[in-house]
C-alpha cells in the first residue's frame, strides 16, 4: 500500500481539475490526474510539484473506468480522496459566446442527443466512477468524495422570480442539479461508513467550460474544492457550499 494518502481528480489535465491536483499535491497527497487523453494527462502531470501520475480515464467509458480502478488498486493500493470534476457544459463550436451557448442549451430546443451526452458525462459518469472506486474508498481511514457542483444549478435560486439569471437554466445546469441529487444519494447511503460526500461550488471560474469568460482564476476556483476535500473525519457530509458558506439546494 502507498505510504502517503492518494487523491484522484477526474478531468485533471486542465483548468480547475489540474489546479485541484496541484493543490492536493501541495498538501502531501499522491495525486492521480484522470484524463480522457493520456498524453494530455502526462503533460499535465509534469506541471504538478510533488507525486503526480496521469491516469487514462474517460468517465463515459465503462472499460476505461474499470481499468482505472484496477490500476489504482494494483499500483497504489489505496484511495483517500475522489474529486469528480470532469464535466462538459457545451458540445458545439468552442468559440461560441457564452450567451449563445446558454440559448442553445434551453430545454425547449436542445437536441436530445446532446441531452443524453451531457447527462452521460456530468451525471452518469460521476456515479459510475464513484461506484468503481468505492471498494478502495471504504478501506480508507477517512475518505472524502467531492463532487464539483454549481450555484447556477440551485433549484431554490432558480425558482426565485427575482433571479435575473433564471432564464439561462438549460441543459448544463439541469445536469448539475441532477449531480447535486446524486451527491445526496451517495451521502445518505454512505453515512454509516464514515465516508464524507459533499458538493463544492468553484464559482464562475474562467475555464474552457465557459470559453474563459469567468471572473475567477483557477486558483480561486479550486480553493473551496480543496478545502472540502481536506475537511477530515469530523467534517460535514451531504452539504452544498461555496467560498462564502452553504448554498441553497
Amino acid at each position: 500500500m502507498h505510504n502517503t494518502p492518494v487523491a484522484l481528480v477526474t478531468g485533471a489535465n486542465t483548468g480547475i481539475g489540474l489546479q485541484v491536483a496541484k493543490d492536493l499535491a501541495g498538501h502531501g497527497f499522491a495525486v492521480l490526474l484522470g484524463s480522457r487523453d493520456l498524453d494530455r494527462g502526462l503533460l499535465a502531470a509534469e506541471e504538478v510539484e510533488g507525486e503526480a501520475t496521469a491516469l487514462q480515464l474517460d468517465v463515459t467509458d465503462a472499460d476505461s473506468i474499470a481499468a482505472a480502478a484496477d490500476r489504482v488498486r494494483s499500483e497504489f493500493g489505496r484511495l483517500d480522496v475522489l474529486v469528480n470534476n470532469a464535466g462538459v457544459s457545451f458540445l458545439g463550436d468552442p468559440s461560441t459566446p457564452l450567451e449563445d451557448r446558454a440559448k442553445s442549451g434551453r430545454l425547449t430546443e436542445v437536441p436530445i442527443d446532446v441531452v443524453r451526452r451531457m447527462f452521460e458525462t456530468n451525471v452518469i459518469g460521476p456515479i459510475a466512477v464513484t461506484q468503481a472506486l468505492l471498494p478502495l474508498l471504504l478501506e480508507a481511514p477517512a475518505a472524502q468524495i467531492v463532487n464539483v457542483g454549481s450555484s447556477g444549478s440551485s433549484l431554490t435560486l432558480t425558482a426565485d422570480p427575482s433571479n435575473p439569471h433564471r432564464s439561462m437554466f438549460g441543459i448544463y445546469p439541469t445536469t448539475k442539479s441532477a449531480l447535486h441529487a446524486a451527491t445526496l444519494g451517495f451521502a445518505t447511503a454512505l453515512e454509516p461508513t464514515g465516508i464524507k460526500v459533499n458538493i463544492a461550488d468553484p464559482g464562475f471560474t474562467a475555464t474552457a467550460l465557459n470559453n474563459f469568460q469567468g471572473t475567477k482564476t483557477v486558483e480561486e476556483g479550486a480553493r473551496h474544492i480543496v478545502a472540502t476535500a481536506l475537511a477530515g473525519p469530523d467534517g460535514p457530509t451531504g452539504t452544498f457550499s461555496g467560498d462564502d458558506g452553504p448554498l441553497p439546494w
